[in-house]
């Protein structure tokens, strides 16, 4: 049986222009397996690289930023690495300014106030750069910087999410700096230490009491609980990031993030 390409060869023969009409065919041929071998060769045969840039810490900022792509406002939750990743730390820096980094774990608050104590007089602004952690260490710290009357602190392009909002809240004058993500989510029970021979947690039960723990503590601090509702409507794998004109609305930000004192 003739195959189509025969056929068409045959057909061709029979016209006047066939030598055109050859050509034509051939081209088309040529051309159909020129793209057949690209796509099956993909971006590892020489191709157009596609870039994949799994989330990291350094770039974080602006892969979170909701006000570049319109639509979800939700992104998967980052996992911290680095110095991030690490219990918080805390050094001072010129200017009165107190650099609080890394992950807010049981005893960080412990740690803060101590810095307090040697330094109080000193320091006048904690600068924040976290992707939170216990929930209770980052309220008692926000309590003792508004007990000081302290002024918090993110600065441009840098990270405070998940608790840690909860400790730039505490300031008396809060400022975020451009393309800073601050981002919320659900509150969550960690079963530390549990085991089999352990009564039964209510897991439930303790999300709600922290949930109202934090209620209060925004209404004393003068933010808009709409930010709670925000956290409450996200996940505990996403997170929710505050655009900059929210920042205001909500009463998150008193003032511009002013440039460090020398």
């Amino acid at each position: 049986m003739a195959t189509l390409s025969q056929r068409f060869q045959i057909w061709l023969s029979g016209n006047p222009d066939d030598a055109v009409l050859r050509m034509i065919f051939r081209l088309l041929i040529v051309g159909t397996v020129a793209v057949l071998a690209y796509d099956l060769a993909g971006p590892e045969s020489g191709g157009a690289q596609r870039e994949t840039s799994p989330l990291s810490l350094p770039s974080l900022p602006e892969v979170l930023s909701p006000w570049l792509p319109d639509g979800d406002r939700l992104t998967p939750l980052p996992q911290p690495g680095g110095a991030l990743g690490k219990p918080m730390t805390f050094e001072l820096l010129s200017g009165g300014r107190l650099q609080a980094n890394g992950t807010i774990t049981p005893g960080s608050a412990e740690a803060f106030g101590k810095e307090l104590a040697r330094h109080a007089e000193y320091i006048k602004t904690v600068v924040l750069n976290s992707p939170g952690g216990s929930v209770s260490d980052a309220l008692a710290i926000g309590r003792m910087i508004r007990e000081h009357k302290l002024a918090t602190e993110v600065e441009a392009g840098k990270y405070c999410a998940s608790s840690c909002p909860l400790v730039l809240f505490g300031g008396t004058e809060r400022r975020v700096g451009a393309k800073a993500a601050v981002g919320v989510h659900q509150v969550f029970a960690v079963n530390a230490g549990e085991t089999a021979a352990s009564p039964p947690r209510d897991q439930m039960s303790d999300a709600q009491r922290i949930s109202a723990r934090c209620q209060r503590y925004l209404s004393e601090m003068g933010i808009d609980l709409e930010v709670w509702i925000r956290a409450m409507e996200t996940p505990k794998d996403r997170l929710f990031v505050f655009k900059p004109e929210e920042l205001t609305k909500y009463r998150i930000v008193t003032a511009e993030t002013s440039a460090p004192k020398s």
